[in-house]
This record gives structure tokens, C-alpha cells and sequence, in this order.
């Protein structure tokens, strides 16, 4: 059974190369472990998606890698 953590207090942060913009970005909330909570940036009462965090560290080195 997966279990979905309560972010309401959850702290949100843009990515360093977002730059300040407000189009196309996402944000990462810290502090639970094991996961990474990500959400749109553009629309902050949308939907999260929660990702294990070994899983996001895989994505983040293959955006590293490409970029």
C-alpha cells in the first residue's frame, strides 16, 4: 500500500536555472525521506507527483548528462 505524505506544510523550491522566470519550471519540496514530492510551478494547487529518490536522482544525472 503506497502512502501519500501530507505536504500542505510542504517548501517548495524552483530549480537554480529556472532564473526567476515564471514559465516552465517545476519545484521540489525537501524533507522526506526516501521521496521527492514535484509539482508545476505554474499551477501550485495542481497535482504532485511523488517520486522514490533514488528514482529522481537517476533523472536528474540523465538531465546532467544531456545537458
Amino acid at each position: 500500500m503506497t502512502h501519500t505524505p501530507d505536504l500542505s506544510t510542504a517548501a517548495w523550491h524552483k530549480s537554480s536555472y529556472s532564473e526567476g522566470g515564471d514559465n516552465d519550471c517545476l519545484e521540489v519540496a525537501d524533507g522526506y525521506p526516501g521521496i521527492v514530492p514535484v509539482r508545476d510551478s505554474k499551477i501550485p494547487e495542481g497535482g504532485v507527483l511523488v517520486f522514490g529518490a533514488s528514482s529522481w536522482s537517476a533523472f536528474v544525472g540523465g538531465v546532467k548528462e544531456t545537458a
